[in-house]
Formats: structure tokens, C-alpha cells, sequence
């Protein structure tokens, strides 16, 4: 299987050079490409990957473009192939229309692929296309590298996503089952009856995000205090992702590691954003790709990730007897008394059980 590892990088000044000018190529050639493609369907005609990489070669003949040759050519080729992916997505309606890339974008990057060992780590330092040796923080063994992903981050910092090869070992646990439903006050409640707090990073940082973004707007623009300014702000949404990041993974091993079969809600979040008054609390919660590292990690390790349709009236049904109560729509309702067995429900709980009864009854269909 394959798996990316990101290590930050400190390249030296000649190197950063280098990276910022890979950059602007390669968003020069996707662009060009871009544009390729939109006037051949405006005429008509179909053009694809082997069209814009003859136009890529055409390009480095000419004199005006001669400083395409200083950068990978490999980086190039692959925009171009990132451009074509781009349409096939949005072909088969996964993706909108691929849009033109801008330099004004702070998150920058390029990927290059490894061809004959020219990309390889050597005690404290990555060896890279075009840049040579480049200092890493490696923070964990690598073995065989496919491709590597050079990013330039708004905080101004450089990572290195290395694409490698690896053998999951299979983890093994007592064949546990559990089912899970999540939400914004709490992130989870599981079958089990335990809870799991929602952090709530973006609400805890949301004073000093507001302090230091409206100092960026009495900046002047195009000037280097509003440039400081601005690393300013983008280290604040840097540490909110960091924080998010750290917490999603730990949660989602820990689920994998104690159980063989987890059953979650399959929600509609792009839907659920749509509510004005719920969309910033539920962007923080990351709901979807919390299920996401869920579903990858099943894959490693060989346990089972199943999804209940999004109609299941998990909240509004009895997990004792099985009655439906439809006044627990209302989401202001948090416990509730069934009134056939007079049971007491904690609404997520109740839900989470049902979640699994019902995810158990899928797998066994």
C-alpha cells in the first residue's frame, strides 16, 4: 500500500529560489494548458494530456520561454497530468471545472516523481530534482519513495510530502463492534456509552483570530507590515489545522485499534453546511474527514468501516423496543422518555446504538 509522510524542510536561500521559481512554472504551464483546452471545446475539438505535453515541449524551443529548462521538467509534466485528472473529475461529476491558478494563492506546490534514485534521504538531509541536498526534520523511517510533493505554506514554511511504499501491520483487538454518532457539542457518543468532547480549536482561537485580522485590514496594502501581518494571521489558522489534525488522527487509531467493525452515519455534510446558523460549527468539527482517516485506516488494517443510510431514523427510534417518536426531531430535544417502555434515552447515545444495530444488520445482509 501507500501512504504520504510530510517532513518540513529548510532549504537555503538559493533553493528557496529555485522552489519559487519551479512554482511559477508550473502554475505558467497549467494555466497555458488550461486555456488550451478551454478554446478546443469552445471550437469543438477535443484536446487532451498528449496535445498540452507537445505544447509544453513546443514552448522550451522558443527563446522567450528558455527559462522552463532551468526548472524540473519532470514538476511540468506533472501540472499537466493534474490538469488532465482535473477533467476527468469533472467529467464524471466529481469536481467543478478545473479554474485558473493565481500567484496571489499563499499555498503553494508542485509534485515530481522518482526516476532512478534521484530522490532519496541521506542522514539529515532529502535529496531533490534541480535543488540537491535539502535539510530535513525526518520523523520517521521512509522506505522506498514514489513521488514527492514540494509545498510552500502561507506561514512561509516548506514541507516535503513523500509518497512511499509501506506494509500495514495488521492490528489485532477482541473483534469489538461499536457505533457512532457524532455531532458539535460533543464529537462523538459511541454504543458504548462513552463521549468524546468536541475540542472546539477554531471557537477557543476565535478572539485572538479576530484581533489579529483586524490589524491586518488597517495595513496598508502592498506594504511589508501588512505582509508581517498577514504570517500573523495565517500562524493562527496554522495551529487551529495543527490542533484539529493531532486530535482527528488520535481519535480515529484509537477507534481502529479497539475494534473489528465500526459503524458510522453516512451524512450529507456539504448538504448540512448549507444551514447558516450551523455551517462554521460543523467546518470545525470535521465530520467528513474524520470519517475519511476512519475509512483509510480500515484499509490498512484490515477492519470494517460501515455506513448507515442518512434516512435512518437513528435519533427518533427506541434502541429498547424499537418505537419511533417523532417529536425527537426537533434537535432541541437531547433526552427523551420513550412512551412504550418508558425508557430513558440520551438522544446521541440512543442514537449511536441504533447506528449499530443497523450497520450489524447491513454487514450480515
Amino acid at each position: 500500500m501507500q501512504k504520504g509522510i510530510k517532513f518540513r524542510i529548510y532549504p537555503n536561500r538559493e533553493q528557496q529560489n529555485i522552489i519559487h521559481q519551479t512554482l511559477g512554472c508550473c502554475r505558467l504551464i497549467y494555466n497555458k494548458g488550461l486555456a488550451m483546452r478551454n478554446e478546443a471545446y469552445q471550437n469543438g475539438n477535443k484536446v487532451g494530456y498528449p496535445q498540452t505535453s507537445a505544447m509544453l515541449t513546443g514552448l522550451k524551443k522558443q527563446d522567450d520561454f528558455a527559462f522552463l529548462k532551468a526548472v524540473d521538467s519532470i514538476a511540468l509534466q506533472q501540472s499537466l497530468r493534474d490538469l488532465d485528472r482535473g477533467f476527468v473529475n469533472f467529467f464524471q461529476k466529481r469536481a467543478g471545472h478545473p479554474q485558473f491558478k493565481s500567484k496571489h494563492n499563499r499555498h503553494q506546490s508542485y509534485r515530481t516523481i522518482n526516476q532512478r534514485g534521484n530522490i532519496r534521504i541521506v542522514g539529515k538531509y532529502i535529496k531533490l530534482p534541480k535543488l540537491g541536498y535539502v535539510k530535513v526534520r525526518q520523523s520517521m523511517e521512509v522506505c522506498k519513495i514514489n513521488h514527492v510533493t514540494i509545498e510552500h505554506t502561507p506561514t512561509g514554511k516548506y514541507f516535503a510530502i513523500v509518497n512511499v511504499k509501506f506494509e500495514p501491520q495488521p492490528k489485532m483487538n477482541q473483534g469489538g463492534t461499536i457505533g457512532i454518532d457524532v455531532g458539535i457539542k460533543e464529537f462523538y457518543s459511541d454504543s458504548n456509552g462513552n463521549v468524546v468532547s468536541n475540542p472546539k480549536y477554531l471557537e477557543q482561537s476565535m478572539g485572538k483570530l479576530i484581533r489579529e485580522q483586524r490589524k491586518l485590514s488597517r495595513k496598508e496594502k502592498g506594504s511589508s507590515n501588512r505582509n508581517k501581518q498577514r504570517v500573523k494571521v495565517a500562524l493562527v489558522h496554522e495551529k487551529i489545522t495543527n490542533q484539529r489534525n493531532d486530535f482527528l488522527q488520535k481519535q480515529s487509531t484509537m477507534l481502529i485499534r479497539e475494534n473489528q467493525t465500526i459503524c458510522i452515519e453516512d451524512l450529507k455534510v456539504k448538504n448540512m453546511m448549507r444551514n447558516h446558523k450551523l455551517a462554521q460549527h460543523i467546518s470545525s468539527a470535521s465530520w467528513s474527514k474524520f470519517f475519511d482517516m476512519l475509512l483509510y485506516k480500515s484499509v490498512w488494517y484490515g477492519k470494517k468501516v460501515v455506513k448507515v443510510p442518512t434516512m435512518y431514523p437513528s435519533s427518533q427510534t427506541c434502541s429498547c423496543c424499537g418505537y419511533k417518536n417523532p417529536l425527537v426531531k426537533n434537535l432541541a430535544i437531547r433526552k427523551w422518555e420513550c412512551p412504550e417502555c418508558h425508557m430513558r434515552h440520551d438522544r446521541d447515545t440512543n442514537a449511536s446504538v441504533n447506528i449499530l444495530s443497523k450497520g450489524l444488520q447491513m454487514q450480515s445482509a
